[in-house]
């Protein structure tokens, strides 16, 4: 598709669809909490990306490295190899690696949580896909297929923690935990970027067999999201009308953020919400079927129950 076509059929409607989650009366700020729990609540996201990272270069996950992390919590399910190219294998892999170290970095700060139940199946993620565009692809969305896939489902993953460190900073109130959480967005961000700058280069490609860019999938996976998040504009894709890009001078969008080019912040509910697919931090769902661990995410399921 000649991008003034994607411009033509897509772009008018993405900032409609955006349009509709401007405003919701959705709580969105601040929850009273300590350091450790605010990043307690990432800490579930990072054992997320760890997981999946790691089957997807190996085949296997933090058990296999670091088992202790996990303080006897459930191994996932439906995690595996991806088909990935040389390439994409050798950055995944690291991205795996990384999220080892922030989980030990968590862990030795401010004491670890136990690992929830994670669903990375294929079939988890044919869901949230399907729920995105709005109908069910056939054949179902398989992540772990090929590159392309493998890197559209990773735009689900590391962003989402982005923005949920993001809206972490300002809360905090010691020197240790604000120099923590600062070097977890530094790499946190960096990944997203990569996956994003990835899938750029393929913008306008048709994703086999669908008749379906890469860039109207992002666009999709983040209307869903501020969707779910009910919280307004937090996420974008990697092509966006020119009103939602860096001095609305341009629609190419490698780094999602708001006007001044600041990254979008999320509270810890947002963050549930997204991740739990039901936009309600008090019902579980999406990659974690029984909830998230610690203390703030256990209290909104308790609260619901």
């Amino acid at each position: 598709m000649k991008p003034s076509c994607f411009r033509a059929v897509f772009l008018l409607p993405f900032l409609l669809k955006l349009g509709s989650v401007a405003g919701s009366p959705a709580y969105c700020g601040p929850i009273p909490a300590t350091d450790a729990e605010l990043i307690h609540v990432a800490m579930n996201l990072e054992f997320l990306e760890a997981e999946f990272f790691l089957y997807g270069a190996l085949g296997k996950g933090l058990d296999s490295i670091a088992p202790y992390l996990a303080l006897g919590g459930p191994p996932p399910t439906g995690g595996q190899r991806a088909n990935l190219d040389p390439l994409v294998q050798r950055i995944i892999e690291e991205f795996g690696y990384e999220e080892v170290g922030h989980l030990r970095a968590i862990y030795t700060t401010v004491g670890g949580i136990q690992r929830p139940l994670i669903d990375i199946s294929a079939h988890k993620f044919a869901m949230i896909v399907d729920e995105a565009l709005g109908h069910k692809l056939w054949p179902p969305f398989d992540p772990y297929l090929d590159t392309v896939n493998y890197l559209l489902a990773s735009y689900l993953i590391p962003y989402v923690g982005l923005t949920g460190y993001v809206g972490t900073i300002p809360n905090l109130s010691k020197f240790t935990t604000k120099a923590l959480v600062a070097g977890l967005l530094g790499v946190e961000a960096g990944q997203d970027a990569v996956i994003r700058t990835l899938l750029y280069e393929r913008a306008l490609e048709k994703v086999v067999p669908y008749d379906i860019t890469v860039a109207e999938f992002t666009n999709s996976f983040s209307i869903l999201r501020n969707e779910l998040g009910m919280c307004g504009i937090k996420d974008e894709g990697i092509i966006v009308p020119p009103a939602l890009g860096a001095e609305q001078r341009t629609e190419t969008n490698v780094l999602s953020a708001n006007r001044s080019s600041l990254s979008y912040p999320r509270t810890p509910q947002e963050v549930l919400r997204v991740v739990y697919g039901t936009g309600d931090e008090h019902i579980p769902g999406g990659f974690f079927p029984d909830g998230a661990n610690g203390e703030i995410a256990r209290r909104f399921l308790e609260k619901k129950a």
